[in-house]
């Protein structure tokens, strides 16, 4: 039982380290290449974690060699444009000019129920106020509404608008986090001020945001029934 805990830490470790050096890109849009990968790295981790008379390097060295390969193909796809689009294919038009492309549709064996239900997730139900749509290379559908069908921006209606700053957390489930409060140029007298007004103490908020027109958010957290 110590043996397979052992090798569970292990295992865990090299794959968190190495997913992080990968970067961002590839845990919030997995392409082709990434989904081998991570198909075959899953797999790779399975056998000695099942077997433990499987040697642990036998697990550890074709996925070391994998993510290799993977960080040289993702730098080589960079800087050519051709082992993109061989690799990882080219967007898709689904639907031009609010017609849909039946071809393109059946060519990404995608059905027509699936399509509206991209769309109705990006809050269009009406195809022909669609300008454009494009399935990307990552499996994502990219829609372009014509420009009189599009939400009005304040800059179409001539308003004014302030710049909007995103709040900042000062408090996190108890815990005071104490550079953002120094970013805000405020301090933990300031704090304990504005929870006592409401009636807290620092460790029992939930959250508290504060954004730069100066305007505080404030969850109190959720006492346990008995």
């Amino acid at each position: 039982m110590a043996v397979i805990l052992i090798r569970t830490l292990i295992l865990y470790a090299v794959l968190l380290l190495t997913l992080r050096f990968l970067g961002k890109r590839q845990m919030g849009e997995m392409e082709l290449s990434e989904f081998v990968v991570a198909a075959l790295i899953a797999d790779l981790a399975a056998n000695p974690l099942q077997d433990i008379g499987v040697p642990l390097l036998n697990a550890l060295v074709p996925m070391m060699a994998l993510f290799c390969c993977e960080v040289l193909i993702s730098g080589l796809a960079m800087k050519s444009i051709r082992l993109r689009a061989l690799l990882f294919g080219r967007p898709s038009l689904l639907i031009r000019e609010g017609r849909i492309d039946q071809k393109e549709l059946r060519k990404n064996r995608l059905t027509v129920d699936e399509l509206l239900q991209e769309l109705r997730c990006q809050s269009v139900t009406d195809v022909s106020t669609v300008e454009s749509a494009y399935l990307e290379t990552n499996g994502s559908l990219s829609v372009l509404l014509y420009p009189a069908c599009e939400p009005p921006t304040a800059g179409m209606l001539g308003l004014e608008t302030k710049k909007a700053d995103c709040p900042l957390i000062l408090v996190s489930d108890g815990h005071i986090l104490t550079e953002n409060l120094s970013r805000c140029g405020r301090g933990e007298r300031w704090l304990r001020a504005e929870a006592k007004k409401r009636g807290l103490k620092t460790k029992d908020i939930f959250l508290l945001t504060l954004d730069g027109q100066g305007r505080i958010y404030c969850e109190g957290r959720e006492r346990d029934e008995a």
